[in-house]
C-alpha cells in the first residue's frame, strides 16, 4: 500500500472515530437531561421506582462518558499532531508540587554531527497526576536516660494519641470520616480499600473511629449550632433517611435538617455555617424544640409543621410572631415547571417567563448591601409582583379547581404575602436553595449507606454533616480541617478557647500563619 492510501485510510478511520464521539456526546447529554428530571421529581419523595430509575441512568451515563473519553484518547493518538499549540486550559494551580522531569534534546546534531551547542529556551508541559494514597506508621521514640550522678531516671511523656491504646492518627481518622458523610463510602468498603493497602482493619474498628470523632468535636458542633442560631435569618429544610428499627428487623424513616446562615449574598458579616439536627421523626414539635432560642425570619417550604411558629404570642398589634416565614420562590416555580414540562401549556410558561424576571434582578443585585438590595427590589421586583398576582388571580379563576396548573396557582397565591416578604428585607432571599444544597450530599450518599443503625448514630451524623459542611461553606478542605481538630481536641484545647477551632476562625488563623 502506497503512502497516499495510507494516509487516505487513516483519515476515514479518524472521520469515523469523530463522528463516533458527536454520537455519544448527544447521547450523553440527553441522559443528563433525563437524570436532571429525575433529580428534580425524586427531591422530597420517597420511591423505590425513582431510586432505581436513577441509579440505571447513573451507571449508563458513566459508561458513556468512559466510552467518551476512551474515543477521544484514540481520535487524538489519530490525529496529525499541530507543530505548535496555543495554551486553552488554565494553567494548573500553583499551591500544587512540582515534579520535573528533563526530556534531553540530545547530545549529537542530526543535521552536522556537531557537539557544541547553544541553548535557545525551553518548552514546559504540565500534566496534572495523581499519587494513590499511602498509608505511613509514625513511630513515637521516648528514650530512657539515667543521671549518672544520682541515677535518676527520666523521659519524655508519652504523648497524647487520638484514640487511647489505640493507633490511627488524626488524619486517618479524618479521612474515614471523610470518606463515609462527604464521599458516601460505607465503613465496610473503606475497610476493603485499606486491605488493598496490605492493612487490615475491621469494619467495627473503623466504626469506633467515628465515634471518638463525633465525641471530640461535638462541642464545636454545638457551638456553630449557637452561632447560627443567633442569626435574624436562617435557612431550614429537612429529608428523609431510613433508621434500623430495633428488634424488627426493618427501618423506619428519620428526618436529617438543616439550619443555615449564608450571608454572602448581601455581603453580610457573620460567616457562613450549616447546623444539622437529627430527629426519629417529622413531627412538628421537632422544628420548635430545634428553633426554641430563635428569633427572626427563616425561609422555608410550605411544611405544615413550621405553622405553630409563625402564630402571633399576643392579640394582633400588640406582639408580633417570634418567627416569620419567607417562602421559596423555587417552590412555587417547580410546580409551574413540572406542569410546563408535561402540558407545554402556554398558561405555565409565561408564567415561568414572569417569575423569570424576578431571578433576573436577584441576579443582578447579588453581593450588594442589604440596603441596596431592598431599593432596587421594591423598584423593580414589587411592581412585577404586583402584576403577577393579578394575572395568577385571573388565570385561576380559569380553570378547574381540580387541573394541576390551578393548584400550582393556588399554591403561590395561598402563600403570597410569605412569597413577597423578600421585598421588604435586602438580608432575605428570594428562595430557600441554599438550605436544599446543603441537604444534596445526604440525599446522593444516603443509598450507599443504606440506613442508620439508631437514632444515636442520626445525633452522631447531624455533628459530622455540622462541622463538615460548616467547613467547606468557609472555603476550607474539611479533611485537613478535621484532623487538626481531632489533634488539638485530643491534646486538650481548651474548652474556653474552643471558638478558636470554628471554621471561620481556624481559617484566619491559617492565613496568618501562612502569611
Amino acid at each position: 500500500m502506497d503512502a497516499a492510501s495510507e494516509i487516505a485510510g487513516l483519515r476515514a478511520k479518524l472521520a469515523e472515530r469523530e463522528a463516533e464521539l458527536a454520537t455519544a456526546h448527544l447521547l450523553i447529554e440527553q441522559y443528563k437531561a433525563q437524570l436532571h428530571k429525575l433529580r428534580r421529581m425524586k427531591f422530597g419523595q420517597s420511591s423505590e421506582a425513582l431510586d432505581a430509575q436513577i441509579h440505571q441512568l447513573e451507571l449508563r451515563l458513566e459508561d458513556l462518558e468512559e466510552s467518551e473519553g476512551a474515543t477521544k484518547a484514540a481520535v487524538t493518538a489519530n490525529r496529525p499532531r499541530p507543530e505548535r499549540r496555543q495554551p486553552v486550559r488554565k494553567p494548573l494551580p500553583e499551591h500544587l508540587p512540582r515534579e520535573e522531569i528533563i526530556h534531553p534534546a540530545g547530545d549529537i546534531c542530526p543535521g552536522c554531527g556537531g557537539t557544541h551547542f547553544t541553548k535557545l529556551g525551553e518548552d514546559t508541559t504540565e500534566v496534572l497526576d495523581k499519587i494513590p494514597a499511602r498509608l505511613k506508621v509514625v513511630r513515637h521514640i521516648r528514650p530512657k536516660l539515667s543521671c549518672r550522678a544520682c541515677e535518676a531516671i527520666i523521659q519524655a511523656p508519652a504523648p497524647d494519641l487520638t484514640i487511647e491504646k489505640g493507633r490511627p492518627g488524626a488524619g486517618l481518622i479524618a479521612n474515614v470520616v471523610t470518606s463515609k458523610y462527604l464521599d458516601g463510602l460505607p465503613l465496610y468498603r473503606q475497610s476493603a480499600i485499606l486491605a488493598r493497602e496490605g492493612v487490615e482493619i475491621e469494619r467495627a474498628t473503623l466504626a469506633d473511629w467515628v465515634g471518638h470523632a463525633a465525641w471530640w468535636v461535638s462541642p464545636l458542633a454545638a457551638l456553630i449550632g449557637a452561632s447560627v442560631m443567633s442569626a435574624d435569618i436562617i435557612h431550614t429544610d429537612d429529608t428523609p433517611i431510613a433508621v434500623l428499627a430495633p428488634g424488627l428487623g426493618r427501618t423506619r424513616t428519620g428526618r436529617v435538617w438543616v439550619y443555615l446562615v449564608d450571608e454572602r449574598p448581601w455581603a453580610g458579616s457573620r460567616p457562613p455555617a450549616a447546623y444539622y439536627r437529627f430527629s426519629p421523626d417529622r413531627k412538628g414539635e421537632r422544628p420548635r424544640e430545634h428553633l426554641a432560642s430563635f428569633r427572626g425570619v427563616i425561609q422555608a417550604d410550605a411544611y405544615s409543621g413550621y405553622e405553630a411558629l409563625y402564630r402571633q404570642s399576643g392579640p394582633p398589634g400588640v406582639n408580633a410572631p417570634r418567627i416569620m416565614h419567607a417562602a421559596c420562590w423555587a417552590h412555587a416555580r417547580r410546580k409551574l415547571f413540572d406542569e410546563f414540562e408535561r402540558t407545554k401549556s402556554p398558561n405555565a410558561e409565561e408564567a415561568l417567563r414572569r417569575i423569570g424576571k424576578l431571578y433576573d434582578i436577584e441576579a443582578d443585585i447579588t453581593g450588594h448591601s442589604a440596603e441596596l438590595r431592598q431599593k432596587l427590589r421594591k423598584d423593580l421586583a414589587v411592581p412585577i409582583l404586583d402584576e403577577l398576582k393579578t394575572w395568577f388571580h385571573d388565570q385561576r379563576r380559569r380553570l378547574s379547581l381540580k387541573s394541576n396548573l390551578a393548584k400550582a396557582l393556588q399554591y403561590a397565591l395561598t402563600r403570597w404575602d410569605a412569597l413577597a416578604l423578600y421585598t421588604t428585607d435586602g438580608r432575605i432571599g428570594i428562595d430557600n436553595n441554599p438550605a436544599e444544597r446543603s441537604l444534596r450530599g445526604i440525599a446522593i450518599t444516603r443509598k450507599n449507606f443504606l440506613f442508620l443503625g439508631s437514632d444515636a448514630g442520626g445525633d452522631r451524623a447531624a455533628v459530622l454533616y455540622t462541622i463538615l459542611e460548616s467547613a467547606k461553606l468557609n472555603g476550607l478542605n474539611p479533611e485537613a480541617y478535621l484532623a487538626d481538630v481531632i489533634n488539638r481536641m485530643a491534646k486538650g484545647h481548651p474548652i474556653n478557647r474552643l471558638s478558636e477551632l470554628l471554621p471561620w476562625n481556624w481559617k484566619q488563623q491559617e492565613a496568618e500563619l501562612a502569611a
